[in-house]
């Protein structure tokens, strides 16, 4: 079974910093991309940063400079740490894996529930 548990989210002021975290609980899968996403109210989910199963990271135009993405590969948990947050910055958060079943090739996504950041300004 697969899951994915995302904790850090809450009510953060503005200029101070988050971490979030995400790990996933796994039985007989490989998996090869973890990553964060964001959604603002009213807007289309966002894609914040990802890391692969070899270490790879990449960002998304709104995540350079203040966000900072790692990974535990030995825990299955990747954290994303955010500084300097801003008002903006209010959505939920979720964590998303790209995996695929032990022996098979076929790759498969999971999302985890989200959690929600409020910034004040």
């Amino acid at each position: 079974q697969v899951q994915l548990v995302e904790s850090g989210g809450g009510l953060v002021q503005a200029g101070g910093s988050l971490r979030l975290s995400c790990a996933a609980s796994r039985l007989n899968i490989n998996i090869w991309r973890m990553s964060w996403f964001r959604q603002a109210p009213g807007k289309e989910r966002e894609f914040v940063a990802a890391v692969s199963s070899v270490g790879r990271i990449t960002y998304g135009d709104s995540a350079k400079g203040r966000f900072t993405i790692s990974r535990d590969f030995a825990n299955d948990t990747v954290n994303l740490r955010v500084s300097n947050v801003q008002p903006e910055d209010t959505a939920v958060y979720y964590c998303n894996m790209e995996y695929s079943l032990v022996g098979t090739s076929a790759r498969h996504t999971y999302w985890g529930q989200g959690t929600q950041v409020t910034v004040s300004s």
